[in-house]
């Protein structure tokens, strides 16, 4: 795939940001011999994420802890010093 479109692979991630997050991990992992999930006539690591990204295979997940689920005491800290 020469020309790979940009607004589409946009429109899967959210930001340019996480376009260049997805594609770089997924890159490393079909480099280090993980399987393709797509057929591509692409040898370039980079270029088969992108189309895996294009076709809806490989999608972004946020790596930020679920709210309430981050370290113990942090919130409560803060309560008791606004309190007293």
């Amino acid at each position: 795939m020469g020309q790979m479109p940009i607004e589409e692979l946009l429109k899967r991630c959210g930001s340019a940001y996480q376009l260049v997050l997805l594609a770089a991990k997924r890159a490393k992992e079909l480099a280090d011999g993980a399987p393709a999930l797509v057929a591509s006539s692409s040898r370039k690591a980079t270029s088969v994420a992108l189309e895996e990204i294009l076709e809806g295979k490989v999608l972004y997940q946020s790596e930020e802890p679920a709210e309430g689920s981050g370290k113990k005491g942090r919130g409560k800290a803060k309560e008791k010093r606004a309190s007293t």
